[in-house]
């Protein structure tokens, strides 16, 4: 039987273990309350690995709730429990910055990404997108799956389309989405003939096909910020917005065709 003094003797090593960061991060944590992280939809399968990778490294678990940055913007106005937001586009991270939502000096821009026009997989449409792109005739008697106006993928489809000279002929066949990842269904599921989301949406989904990438100049910039939210009270949620934009990150990130952003003073 073990004596209280050697007890006592492995418990002080363990707290010194714990304190010079010896000891297994699971054992530190044990009780950590999860981080939760808000996260635009198109982020899903690369940051679900990305919290994966930082639960085992850390020994903190990682929750996520993903939708459209619009939403999600507002549900944490509402109060909503969140500990880190990232956005798909700046517009919305600054909407909440204005309200005093998010710790301004945390925000990092984190990636980017390429607009992509798709098709079902099985799909023999063949267009070259460029001025007057006779997407419209493609499009037949369906209709173009996009993300709503206020969601930022349906944003930068909006200009993009607008740019090229085409908007009018089609905003009367868009079939709107909540988000990206709901506009990636309706093509994934032949519902529409075509549909516009983000390249790492596209490359996902086995059900459809890239038909062609918009250009970058055709839109605003495609950036996903990060920053705590001002709530936050979980000492965990500076940790892992560290670790999102640290090597092994950057690594999935580009795993599934993100762009990373360099971090500041890289």
């Amino acid at each position: 039987m073990t004596s209280p003094t050697r007890r006592l003797a492995a418990a002080l090593a363990l707290a010194f273990a714990v304190i010079l960061g010896l000891a297994p991060a699971t054992a530190a944590r044990a009780d950590a309350p999860p981080v939760t992280v808000f996260a635009a939809a198109s982020l899903k399968n690369a940051l679900d690995e990305v919290g994966k990778a930082y639960t085992a490294r850390n020994g903190t678990a990682v929750r996520f709730s993903y939708a459209a940055s619009s939403a999600i913007a507002r549900q944490i106005e509402q109060g909503a429990p969140a500990d880190v937001f990232i956005s798909a586009d700046a517009d919305w991270m600054t909407w909440l910055a204005g309200r005093r939502l998010i710790v301004v000096a945390t925000r990092r821009d984190v990636l980017t990404n390429h607009l992509a026009l798709i098709a079902p997989a099985a799909s023999p449409v063949k267009l070259r997108i460029a001025k007057g792109f006779p997407i419209a005739g493609a499009l037949g008697s369906g209709r173009l799956a996009m993300a709503g106006p206020d969601v930022p993928a349906g944003k930068y489809g909006r200009a993009a389309l607008a740019a090229l000279g085409v908007w009018d002929q089609v905003r009367d066949k868009v079939a709107s989405a909540d988000n990206v990842r709901a506009a990636l269904a309706f093509v994934a599921r032949g519902e529409t003939p075509l549909g516009i989301v983000y390249d790492t949406d596209a490359k996902v989904e086995p059900k459809v096909r890239i038909v062609g990438l918009f250009p970058d100049a055709l839109h605003a910039p495609i950036v996903y910020p990060a920053a705590l939210v001002a709530a936050s009270r979980n000492p965990a949620a500076g940790g892992f917005l560290g670790f999102l934009q640290g090597p092994e990150a950057a690594a999935i990130f580009r795993k599934y065709g993100f762009v990373v952003l360099a971090r500041p003073g890289k």
